[in-house]
């Protein structure tokens, strides 16, 4: 199911589990916008970890403690347990990296884990056919496309622009005209209070759009994403 009477499905996604989620998944809970959030199991502690330092701003990871509240009422994808590039690893190593991030993720989060974001943005057809084989029914790159939907192959899906694309709005523009609107980011590049005034009047101008609706990545791939294992299962 993609358009519906006329309208575009804008779909999102948002990766590595930072506290910047926080404000950025109220922010869209104001909109009623729907997104996915990736998240690396194997990298969040009890507690709140730092990451890794991004244009001089500490990006810090949420602890296990506040991530059902954090990301209640959103859907959750794979984003692998370590983020490794899962191409420069053995096909053993990016399995188990694929396989127990799912099992983890549904155990805690108590949902189907049905997409995939590739860490680094790196694939092969190797990977590809891993995260078919482990239940996913798409996988994101970082890859730009002119027409996002539907992908040649769902464990290739390349999205239609990263949300700070300078060309973002000409991108939904088009994609009007195809059916499906896709994007992703990090909430940690939102670095100032300008940035985040900017991404909610972005959020606020497509929530009241009559030709854009908001949408699940799931909802693309209805035939596929009936998860045959349970919640808690391996």
């Amino acid at each position: 199911m993609t358009s519906q009477e006329g309208q575009v499905l804008v779909v999102q996604c948002w990766d590595d589990g930072v506290v910047d989620d926080l404000r950025l998944a109220e922010l869209l809970r104001k909109y009623g916008a729907r997104a996915t959030f990736n998240i690396n199991p194997g990298l969040h502690q009890s507690e709140r970890t730092k990451h890794f330092v991004h244009q001089g701003k500490a990006v810090i990871r949420l602890g296990w403690g506040e991530m059902l509240e954090a990301y209640r009422g959103f859907t959750i994808g794979n984003h692998s347990m370590s983020h490794p590039p899962l191409t420069a690893v053995s096909a053993e190593e990016a399995y188990r990296e694929i396989a127990d991030a799912r099992t983890k993720l549904r155990e805690f989060f108590g949902q189907p884990i049905l997409g995939f974001a590739y860490p680094f943005g790196a694939w092969n057809k190797e990977v590809m056919q891993l995260i078919r084989d482990t239940g996913h029914v798409y996988a994101r790159t970082v890859q730009n496309a002119e027409r996002a939907f539907p992908p040649e192959d769902p464990m290739a899906f390349h999205p239609c622009c990263h949300f700070l694309a300078d060309d973002f709005w000409e991108r939904l523009a088009k994609a009007k005209e195809t059916g499906v609107f896709y994007f992703w980011g990090h909430s940690y590049e939102l670095m100032d209070e300008s940035m985040w005034a900017e991404f909610e009047a972005t959020i606020q101008r497509i929530s009241e759009d009559p030709a854009c609706r908001w949408g699940e990545l799931t909802d693309l791939f209805p035939e596929r994403s009936m998860d045959p294992s349970p919640c808690g299962g391996g």
